[in-house]
């Protein structure tokens, strides 16, 4: 079952997109935008959550815009409010919680896997995979993190791989042994995303996908 739904979230509503397996979720997976928005792309990655046993949802974070075009997401992009993304990203969190998931983790794209580090820090989740993003610095990510996995291209051209190495290994020293950076040989940054021919890597793709499948199933079972 595929649907828009509603969500408290702060002093307000959120909405989001739902999708739920066929039968009773083991876990539940907020699934984060790229800068395009909740576009059919993003909407298919939830089904294909919800095809592995998760409930999961993407959260609406430009309440109703997207757009395919370069300078439109930018514009987007730049009017995102980061502080009320935070917490309609734990009120999805949270929603999912209260639909039964006994655990929940986050995934998500570009400007979506920057929010997924930032998560894992703040919305009480239990595992996170971040593909292609981490917060620019200040880092907010002082806080010990539930395992994350963080996946790169090597030709990575808009975050930082070099941060998000010293984050990682931090919090391996600090006892979160399960957090790694991924990074792929001949792959670029939005790799992931198969509607885009000049970026589509599907050998690394397919891998990241396994990866976080398995991290998830470890991490939420």
């Amino acid at each position: 079952m595929n649907k828009m739904v509603s969500f408290n979230a702060g002093d307000g509503r959120a909405d989001g997109y739902l999708s739920r397996p066929a039968d009773t979720p083991h876990a539940g997976v907020v699934v984060l935008q790229e800068w395009w928005g909740l576009v059919p792309h993003l909407k298919d990655v939830v089904q294909r959550f919800s095809a592995q046993g998760f409930l999961a949802l993407a959260p609406d974070l430009y309440h109703g815009n997207s757009t395919v075009e370069t300078e439109e997401a930018q514009h987007l992009m730049e009017g995102l409010d980061w502080a009320l993304a935070a917490t309609e990203i734990k009120s999805a969190a949270d929603f999912l919680k209260a639909q039964g998931c006994a655990k929940v983790g986050v995934t998500g794209f570009c400007m979506g896997g920057a929010l997924t580090c930032i998560a894992a820090a703040t919305a009480g989740i239990d595992a996170a995979a971040a593909f292609y993003g981490f917060p620019p610095a200040p880092n907010p990510m002082a806080t010990t993190c539930p395992p994350t996995l963080i996946f790169f291209g090597e030709n990575e051209e808009v975050f930082s791989v070099t941060d998000a190495e010293a984050w990682a290994e931090q919090q391996r020293t600090d006892g979160v042994d399960a957090t790694e950076v991924v990074i792929y040989p001949g792959a670029g940054h939005a790799f992931f995303n198969d509607t885009r021919e000049d970026v589509y890597h599907a050998a690394s793709a397919t891998d990241a996908w396994n990866r976080t499948l398995a991290h998830f199933g470890r991490h939420l079972a």
